[in-house]
């Protein structure tokens, strides 16, 4: 691996530049996006549950007590109730915003190495591609080997970018994935949580 990575080029370098940056935002992602998954059924019937006991200090609690964009969004809702439901929404829906931009942080890093690392192996193969035509002007004889050894380094670059933007790739999809159910989650938990408010406002 080390050989055909010194084969490659100077062109080489950069990519793996930036696949060691693609893999430490990955990293970084798959704890953050660990960290904020929590189960959001278990966590509304806790809030209910408080509602219920303790009134709106008890679910400020709870929410305080339980890591997640959930919670926050909560946190921030339940903490402006005494002044209306429309309040309540309101600051939902801007903790909301703010928890999104938390949990999709990094992600436009990576599509940027999922860009680059093809494109600096297409540019090293075409780098290559012109050393190899060079090295046939100078032998002046259009012999195979130097055609297949020229091809064969040119070739590496593209192969090692695509190898980078493939694995990037499969962690990004991953991530978007579990980015979406976070939304929904949120949303539809948002939801709930208004409902029961009004239900408990309206007794």
């Amino acid at each position: 691996m080390v050989q055909y990575f010194n084969a490659g080029g100077g062109f080489m370098w950069p990519i793996l530049i930036l696949f060691i940056i693609g893999l430490m935002i990955s990293l970084e992602r798959t704890w953050t996006l660990t960290r904020a998954s929590v189960n959001t059924r278990k966590f509304l019937a806790n809030i209910k549950e408080a509602l219920k006991k303790g009134g709106v200090k008890d679910a400020i609690k709870v929410c305080e007590e339980t890591r997640g964009p959930v919670a926050s969004i909560f946190h921030a809702g339940l903490i402006r109730s005494d002044r209306g439901i429309e309040e309540v929404e309101k600051a939902i829906t801007n903790a909301g915003s703010i928890e999104m931009a938390f949990l999709e942080r990094g992600m436009i890093w990576l599509a940027t190495v999922i860009s680059l690392a093809p494109l600096l192996g297409f540019t090293g193969t075409v780098w290559g591609m012109i050393g190899a035509f060079d090295a046939i002007k100078a032998a002046n004889d259009i012999s195979p080997s130097i055609v297949a050894g020229g091809i064969s380094v040119a070739l590496l670059t593209t192969a090692f970018g695509l190898v980078v933007a493939i694995t990037i790739q499969t962690f990004n999809n991953y991530f978007v994935s579990r980015i979406d159910k976070l939304i929904i989650d949120m949303e539809e938990s948002s939801n709930e949580l208004v409902d029961t408010l009004v239900s408990l406002e309206k007794k």
